[in-house]
């Protein structure tokens, strides 16, 4: 993949490097302290991370897919949490771009709004209704109330939340019985934000409940009618955040085993034939996963007609890469032995973050039933 980047791309990826290296200094602190990852934030905003993917005529780079799942990647190796959090921002501004439902004012005001330095998450989940791809129906009302909306509802996984100036909320309109998406400013009347996320995965995401009181929207906060369900080649930041998790065990194993040497060895434990097997085997996952992801993203984006044929593809992605990523930092902790236990060791964090993929959308049991449908429905 690496091998095929335009000099802006370089450049954005390795000044991402650069800065990603603070986040592992920070990462142990962070977790014990489960605290959200606030510095991490403030240099990727400063970099201008959060505009990776917001186009050049808003100030942008203007950048598609395969960079800025790179970019999740480089960020998944020092801090899972950060890059996830981020993921879900950079997301939105490609999910806008592609579904062409924003009027063009609401697009521009946002996108403006972006590259003044907000931060903006959708916030569907709620506990009522789990998972928004589960298809339940929101709990949050909107009422019209002349040519206002009053919003009331509760939010729950709502990632990034503590960093968040504009959230994407949907809510059940009953007088027209369908969903709308609104847009919520932290800083209005009736909006709070509940600690409530309390994890022993990727604790930093920050992923609050969003609590609404009686909020007061003006007409133009009415954003977007829900339409069908479309193949998300943008939700490919999730594997992507899984792997680069992975990849951040891999390396660290690698490291403890050309430099770990016990006393019954005369070198280090890289030269005993089973930790080179166990080496070959994170590898083999590794190219696997890396070859899938970027084949199917490098599709997404060169061939944009058959993006609602891809939606077996991209759900199999996710199941695939989140698998191969646990099994992954699994073969990682069997290298390293139970030194990989220890708190301050960085691979128990790697072994309980990585975990999480598991929760995120799409989940294993969906994708399964997506693809036996897919080969049901094929002329064989």
């Amino acid at each position: 993949m690496e091998e095929y980047l335009t000099k802006q791309q370089e450049t954005i990826l390795q000044q991402l490097k650069d800065v990603a290296k603070e986040f592992s200094v920070r990462a142990q602190k962070y977790d014990e302290e489960r605290a959200f990852p606030a510095e991490n934030i403030a240099d990727l905003k400063k970099m201008k991370y959060t505009t990776l993917t917001l186009p050049q005529e808003f100030g942008g780079a203007g950048e598609g897919l395969t960079t800025f799942l790179l970019g999740q990647e480089i960020i998944a190796q020092h801090c899972g949490s950060t890059s996830l959090a981020i993921g879900w921002h950079n997301m939105v501004i490609l999910e806008i771009l592609e579904n062409k439902t924003w009027t063009e004012e609401n697009k521009k005001k946002l996108f403006k709004e972006i590259a003044d330095g907000a931060l903006v998450n959708r916030a569907a989940s709620e506990p009522a209704t789990g998972s928004p791809t589960r298809g339940g129906r929101p709990e949050t009302i909107a009422l019209r109330e002349g040519d206002k909306w009053i919003l009331n509802g509760r939010k729950t996984y709502t990632s990034l939340a503590p960093a968040l100036d504009i959230f994407l909320v949907s809510a059940w309109i009953p007088d027209e019985e369908t969903i709308g998406w609104f847009k919520v400013y932290k800083n209005q009347s009736g909006v709070s934000i509940e600690e409530t996320w309390d994890m022993i995965s990727m604790q930093g995401t920050g992923s609050h409940d969003l609590l609404m009181e009686n909020v007061v929207l003006p007409e133009e906060y009415f954003v977007e009618r829900a339409s069908a369900r479309k193949a998300s080649g943008w939700l490919l930041h999730i594997p992507a955040c899984y792997i680069g998790i992975a990849m951040g065990a891999r390396n660290y194993a690698i490291q403890f085993a050309k430099t770990y040497s016990p006393n019954s060895l005369k070198g280090t434990i890289s030269e005993l034939p089973h930790i080179q097997a166990k080496i070959g085997q994170m590898e083999l996952e590794l190219m696997q996963s890396r070859s899938f992801l970027y084949s199917v993203a490098q599709r997404w984006e060169q061939y944009p007609e058959k993006r609602e044929q891809m939606g077996p593809e991209l759900a199999a992605v996710k199941t695939a890469i989140t698998n191969q990523a646990i099994s992954i930092v699994d073969t990682a902790m069997r290298i390293v032995g139970a030194q990989s236990l220890q708190r301050k060791n960085p691979m128990q964090r790697y072994y309980r973050d990585v975990r999480a993929g598991l929760h995120n959308p799409p989940m294993d049991d969906s994708t399964l039933t997506l693809l036996a449908k897919s080969a049901l429905e094929k002329q064989i």
